[in-house]
């Protein structure tokens, strides 16, 4: 089992995630058997802000070295398309006075990962040239989209690039649980267990 500090060295982490993401046996997708290319990069909840800062970083060390970069940050992904379909400005209106619940139920039908986002997504993968997709902004969607949902997902279209996600929280691997992702270290398990945990990875 692997639980997240919140006093964990981003700085040498993040060195970490530059040598494995540009090297050729990342890329190529080699030495993962027959499962899909999907990696996670779990770290504190209370350490957003300067991950946040150290991805930006990381995406132009990368770029600068040649290997290209796809980000899907999911909260702005989830504002462009209330804003396309015309349901952000009702949703900011009634977001004070519907029930927590009501609300949650509305936010899960407009952004459907199956119907909505992962169409969207795909149709940026097929846009654009890159090498490596990174998934952003897992927590500041929850409730209404949920990560082992988008990635449940994304398993059906996304094989051919290696596949990063960013977690604030805890990659679980334990005879009691199994294999699952604890968003903030302190919400139930979802279970997942397709994806390598990036912090164990070896060149």
């Amino acid at each position: 089992m692997t639980i997240s500090n919140k006093n964990e060295n981003l700085e040498a982490a993040f060195t970490h995630l530059f040598e494995v993401i540009s090297s050729e046996r990342f890329l190529k997708k080699e030495g993962l058997g027959n499962e899909v290319p999907f990696f996670l990069y779990p770290f504190h909840a209370a350490n957003q802000v300067k991950v946040s800062g150290l991805i930006k970083a990381l995406k132009a060390k990368l770029e600068t070295h040649g290997t290209s970069v796809l980000e899907i940050n999911l909260y702005d992904l989830s504002i462009e398309k209330l804003k396309s379909e015309g349901d952000f400005d009702l949703i900011v209106q009634k977001e004070p006075i519907w029930p927590k619940d009501e609300l949650k139920e509305q936010l899960q039908a407009l952004l459907s990962a199956e119907h909505e986002l992962i169409p969207e997504i795909v149709l940026r993968m097929d846009s654009e040239q890159f090498d490596v997709m990174f998934i952003t902004g897992v927590g500041l969607v929850f409730p209404y989209i949920r990560s082992h949902t988008i990635l449940n997902n994304m398993q059906k279209v996304a094989k051919e690039k290696p596949l990063v996600m960013f977690f604030p929280g805890d990659y679980i691997h334990s005879l009691e649980y199994g294999s699952s992702l604890k968003l903030f270290g302190l919400l139930k398990n979802d279970k997942y267990y397709r994806a390598f945990n990036l912090n164990n990875y070896k060149l």
